[in-house]
């Protein structure tokens, strides 16, 4: 194994992470730096990393760094073992060696997983049939069509089904690590890890791929309302209706609801709708805030719009997905906060 990497201690877990030519150097040290990091109750080292190829040694990434690898031939069976992506996953699915190493250790190992396109080889041999799973957003609809006994969920942040772990683009595999992490050493050190690696929050693997805001303005056909919902979004519990915003934006109310939802491809009450839920989940994911202080906070005015909004977008209510994703003890907003929200 390269020394470069963790080395073994008595109680670690070990992790295998399968590399093959041109494969997408995130994908790799993302999560290797998440098990890197992890430590027991104790202070020691979580978890034994070695990463793996058919071959051995140096393994070119996409960017052209090199990573030192051992072969398959001296890897005995991990706890997890997880599959790199990037594109080249789909043409190293159709190695023999690999996938004959994967049916090896399939049956051996506590977790298999892949991150991004490395779900293409796992689906290859048939190792998520019958199963929920997921990779990039661009490609779901083709693993879904090249493999239909999968069921692909395409805005997953990451998918697991008994023992089988997928996730979605590029740091996705940073959620997946750390939710491994937090089913092995619990999430009081899933969330020390997601702070010291300065990450915004640590996504859960319900959550979209990626925020209502960002896919309005992906499929929008112009630029015409990137600075209104940038205003939009530095003040949710302000007033945002449409004569508001209208007026934001220097147009007549009538003119302006109907080029923004023909831009945006949603009515301005949808759009600032589903802006203000994505917040509302962000925060009470964190433990910034409670189920209480939401609709003042982001803007819904009550209780029972926040519910509405919550069922229309996510399909439960508030208190339950707070249950399901928030943290144990939340950690709340001041009085002094909550009434200045409420106050404006």
């Amino acid at each position: 194994m390269p020394s470069f990497y963790a080395k073994p201690e008595k109680a670690a877990r070990t992790v295998a992470i399968v590399l093959f030519d041109r494969t997408k150097l995130i994908d790799v040290t993302g999560p290797l730096q998440v098990f890197n990091d992890a430590r027991t109750a104790s202070g020691s080292r979580a978890y034994c990393i070695t990463l793996v190829s058919e071959c051995g040694g140096p393994v070119a990434t996409d960017t052209g760094v090199a990573l030192d690898t051992s072969p398959f031939a001296d890897c005995t069976p991990p706890d997890t073992l997880l599959v790199s992506g990037g594109q080249s996953a789909l043409e190293a699915a159709n190695s023999e060696g690999l996938q004959a190493f994967l049916s090896a250790m399939a049956g051996q190992c506590r977790r298999l997983g892949s991150i991004c396109l490395g779900a293409f080889i796992l689906a290859r041999g048939g190792h998520l049939n019958g199963r929920r799973a997921t990779t990039h957003w661009e490609d779901c609809a083709q693993l879904q069509q090249d493999f239909p006994e999968i069921d692909v969920r395409e805005d997953s942040i990451f998918e697991e089904d008994r023992g089988i772990w997928t996730s979605a683009g590029v740091t996705a595999g940073i959620d997946m690590a750390l939710a491994m992490v937090e089913e092995d050493l619990g999430r009081s050190e899933a969330l020390r890890l997601a702070r010291s690696l300065v990450l915004y929050v640590r996504r859960t693997g319900g959550q979209r791929q990626f925020s209502a805001a960002l896919h309005q303005q992906m499929t929008s056909r112009s630029d015409r309302f990137d600075t209104l919902v940038a205003e939009i979004r530095a003040d949710l519990a302000a007033d945002l209706s449409v004569p508001r915003l209208a007026e934001m934006a220097r147009m007549s109310e009538r003119n302006f609801s109907r080029l923004f939802t023909q831009e945006m491809g949603a009515s301005p009450a949808q759009f600032v709708e589903e802006l203000r839920v994505d917040a509302a989940c962000e925060a009470i994911e964190r433990g910034d805030v409670s189920v209480a202080q939401a609709p003042f906070l982001f803007g819904f005015g009550n209780a029972e719009r926040l519910r509405r909004a919550f069922q229309r977008r996510k399909g439960i209510a508030p208190s339950d997905y707070q249950a399901r994703f928030g943290p144990t003890a939340p950690r709340a907003l001041s009085d002094l906060q909550l009434a200045d929200s409420m106050n404006r």
